[in-house]
C-alpha cells in the first residue's frame, strides 16, 4: 500500500501523458494551437568568444536573457541561432540573428496535452543543471520502485496456490502480447 501510494503521483503523471500522446486530437486544442506568441524582443550586444560553439552562445544569451536552463541550439541557413529553452511550463523559442543582434523571445501557449508531454519526455542528467538531475534521480528510484514492485506480484502470485492458474494465464498473455509488439512493431 505505501509503495502505491509512493508512486501514484508518477504513475497518474505517466498516465495522463501517455494518454494526451496516443489521443492528441482530443487533448490538442483545435489547427493552429502549437503557434507562438510574441513575448519579447531585445538587442544583444554581448561579445562571445572567437571559437565559441553553439552552446556557448546559447548559455550567454539564455543568461542575458534571465532564463538560464535547459535547452536545445541549431542554426538555421540564414545563420540564425534558434535556442529551445525547455521549461515544463513555459517553454520558450529563442531567435538570435547575429547580422543585427536581435533576440526574439516566442511561448507556446498553456495547453494540458503538451505540458503532460515535456512531462513525460523530460530528460535531466545531461542538462548540468541540479533540478534537472533531481527530477532524474527520483524518476530513475521510481523505475528501481516499479521493477520491485512487478517482481513482488509476481512472488505473492506464485505463493497464492489457488491464484497460480489463472495468474499463469495472466503472465503468459501479458508476456505474449509484449513480445507480439516487440517483434511486430
Amino acid at each position: 500500500m505505501y509503495l502505491a501510494l509512493f508512486l501514484f503521483p508518477w504513475m497518474l503523471m505517466y498516465g495522463l501523458s501517455t494518454a494526451a500522446m496516443n489521443h492528441r486530437a482530443l487533448f490538442a486544442g483545435g489547427p493552429g494551437a502549437a503557434s507562438c506568441e510574441k513575448e519579447r524582443a531585445f538587442v544583444y550586444d554581448g561579445v562571445f568568444p572567437e571559437d565559441a560553439d553553439l552552446r556557448t552562445v546559447s548559455r550567454q544569451i539564455l543568461s542575458a536573457a534571465g532564463i538560464e536552463g535547459a535547452h536545445g541550439v541549431s542554426r538555421r541557413k540564414d545563420g540564425a541561432i534558434v535556442i529551445t529553452r525547455n521549461d515544463l511550463l513555459r517553454p520558450r523559442r529563442l531567435t538570435y540573428v547575429p547580422a543585427d543582434g536581435t533576440v526574439l523571445i516566442e511561448t507556446t501557449p498553456p495547453r494540458a496535452n503538451a505540458f503532460l508531454e515535456r512531462f513525460h519526455r523530460r530528460r535531466g542528467y545531461a542538462t548540468g543543471y541540479t533540478l534537472d538531475t533531481v527530477w532524474a534521480l527520483s524518476v530513475d528510484l521510481v523505475i528501481v520502485v516499479m521493477v520491485f514492485w512487478a517482481l513482488s506480484g509476481l512472488w505473492m502470485w506464485w505463493e497464492m496456490k489457488a491464484a497460480r492458474a489463472l495468474g499463469a494465464v495472466a503472465v503468459l498473455g501479458g508476456a505474449g502480447l509484449f513480445a507480439l509488439y516487440l517483434l511486430t512493431l
